[in-house]
Formats: structure tokens, sequence, C-alpha cells
């Protein structure tokens, strides 16, 4: 019975370790810049059961407020001193309206308001399970994340109200 039982966690073992190493090595970055092109941050995305972790940190920002920071469709933040304009709208698979408050939403890049502290720098973890590391439509890999200058009303279409794009990244 023993030698059956350890047989049986063996294979658990066995059989579980490849999902477990490919969910681990389910990772991307991205490098933020700023209108100048500097580099100014980096996000570290994980995919985990359901959705993806997102760890942030921007600096540079203005201290003490609520920043809007969303996924957007297009992976092009080359336009830096354009303000992020090549980098499209929020990333909407699904057509809905902007917004956590919208009848019809959220897009699938609408993620929470971050504060800025008093350093002026933006760290965050935000979990959304609207979105997936890879996967053919709600995939954000290659897609790009903003930092907006101003927080969202998580309800005016299409962006919310959130202002100037301030620093833009990648999601490689």
């Amino acid at each position: 019975m023993k030698i059956l039982a350890l047989a049986a966690a063996a294979s658990t073992v066995a059989l579980g370790s490849p999902a477990l190493a490919q969910q681990a090595g389910n990772t991307a970055q991205a490098d933020f810049v700023d209108k100048s092109g500097k580099e100014t941050g980096r996000a570290h995305l994980t995919a985990a059961s359901g959705g993806v972790l997102f760890e942030v940190e921007v600096s540079g920002l203005e201290p003490r407020k609520w920043v809007a920071l969303h996924v957007h469709e297009t992976g092009n933040c080359d336009d830096h001193a354009e303000g992020h304009k090549a980098s499209g709208g929020h990333f909407n698979p699904d057509e809905k309206e902007h917004g956590f408050l919208a009848a019809n939403g959220p897009h699938a890049g609408d993620l929470p308001n971050q504060y800025v502290a008093e350093d002026g720098v933006m760290r965050a973890q935000i979990y959304s399970t609207l979105v997936r590391l890879d996967d053919k439509e709600r995939g954000i890999r290659g897609r790009a994340l903003i930092v907006h200058a101003g927080s969202d009303d998580n309800r005016t279409d299409p962006a919310g109200g959130a202002g100037d794009r301030l620093a833009c990244a990648v999601i490689r």
C-alpha cells in the first residue's frame, strides 16, 4: 500500500512539473519611455490562472496624484515626441464601452487608477482577469502599456478622460 501511495505521489509530481515550469516561464517585461524617449520604468507581467499579474514601477511623474494605466492596442512607443499616439486606443477585443462603471464595459485594457507617491514614482501590483499574456483573442504580449497624465473616470468613452499619454512600454 505504501508503494502504491509513493508511486501515485511520484507520478503526480512528474506529470505536474512541466505545467509548473511552463507557467513559471510565462512572463513578459515592458520598459517605459517618457515623451522625450528617456527610460522611466519597467513592468513585469506574469501569466496566472485566468489572468495576468502586472508589477509596475514608473518614475518622473507628478507626485501625490492618481493616474490612469491602460493596455493599448498597438505595441509602438516610437513616436514618443508626438505623445505615444501610435499605441492606438485601448485594447478592446470584445468591443465594450470604456470603464468599470460603464453599463457595457469595461475594455479588456482598462486597469484601475494608480497613485503616484510623493517621490514621483508610481508603484503598483494589479491582477486582471480581462487579459491573458499569450492568447489568440485576449493576449497582450506585443501591445503597449500607457500611463496617462490624469485619472480615469471609469465611464467616459473612449479613454475615461485620462489626458495625455506620459509613458509608454511595449509588452515583450
